[in-house]
């Protein structure tokens, strides 16, 4: 049986929550089902790092797809094309793009459609693609993989999904994140806030995280008490430049960039609390990385992640 896998997300030194939700799903499906053949499809040349098992074959599909008339194209005819020529019986794509011209059996993972709530925190071409496009993917694919049950309501609602098409399997977290001892959150803090204790903030610098709203409370608390930094990992999204950082604690607030997954792994594990204020998200990985780094955490109450969070987190209410 041959698999077909959408790997264009598997980018080295770039991976962010597509990449790594499909790095860490791919390499276990295709290590444990050696019985396969699994066509890993990348949209550029790929990193031999991807290539998890013998049983692995990776193809590059043409062209590269970061622009949305290029997603289109890769969809409608390099895709449809490729899982012909190399007779693929299934294909399964973590982004939710799939081909409306394929016959074979397709799963796609949705994660979220936050686009379809709040269209202007993407732009506007963007917006049109997501809001074009997944409905034609979500009526097209066979079945759909979510990530909570918050995102299966909003997909039944939203596009009229029957509810037995859609499976909502929970994100896990990385093994490397766990615990650190004194001397590793020292030297941690050491690296990143001139040895101060820091609360932390992981995700992608985009309108809907809230990070202008984490901001202006973490003014508030510094005047209070300005031992504390307020850490913010993870690259911007979709150059979102209307971020701005009061004087009074521009030296107190830092910026990584986006980081690989060790180095983020003791970030985490290093902060004094893990602070999460978005108003829309499908899961929040982050939310489970700090709690297996054994980190405080404290949350907004909207869509999925009192789901996520459980009894494990102090929820901040949030007013829209």
């Amino acid at each position: 049986m041959n698999v077909a896998i959408n790997c264009r997300n598997l980018i080295k030194g770039k991976l962010e929550g597509f990449g790594n939700y499909s790095l860490e799903l791919i390499q276990r499906i295709c290590k444990d089902n050696p019985e396969y053949t699994f066509l890993l499809l990348f949209d550029r040349p790929y990193d031999s790092s991807f290539i998890f098992s013998e049983n692995c074959k990776p193809i590059i599909v043409s062209p590269p797809t970061r622009h949305p008339f290029l997603n289109i194209f890769w969809a409608k005819f390099s895709l449809p094309r490729a899982l012909r020529k190399y007779k693929a019986d299934l294909f399964w794509s973590p982004d939710g793009i799939c081909s409306t011209k394929s016959s074979i059996p397709q799963v796609i993972t949705i994660h979220d459609i936050n686009f379809e709530h709040y269209p202007k925190d993407t732009p506007k071409l963007v917006g049109w693609y997501y809001r074009k496009f997944y409905p034609l993917f979500a009526q097209k694919a066979q079945h759909i993989l979510t990530v909570s049950e918050f995102s299966k309501k909003d997909l039944i609602r939203a596009y009229g999904i029957d509810n037995k098409k859609i499976s909502v399997i929970h994100n896990g977290v990385s093994e490397i994140f766990k615990p650190s001892n004194d001397a590793e959150r020292s030297d941690c803090r050491s690296k990143y806030t001139n040895g101060k204790k820091y609360f932390v903030f992981v995700g992608s610098i985009h309108p809907r995280k809230n990070i202008q709203r984490l901001v202006m409370a973490f003014e508030q608390f510094y005047q209070k008490n300005n031992t504390f930094q307020l850490l913010i990992v993870g690259s911007n999204m979709w150059g979102d430049k209307k971020l701005v950082i009061p004087n009074s604690i521009s030296n107190a607030v830092g910026f990584t960039g986006h980081v690989e997954l060790e180095a983020l792994s003791k970030i985490m594990a290093g902060a004094f609390a893990f602070v999460y204020p978005p108003y829309f998200e499908g899961f929040g990985i982050p939310l489970i990385e700090a709690m297996k780094s054994g980190v405080p955490v404290l949350s907004s109450n909207k869509t999925c992640l009192p789901e996520v969070a459980g009894d494990a987190a102090l929820f901040l209410t949030l007013l829209m």
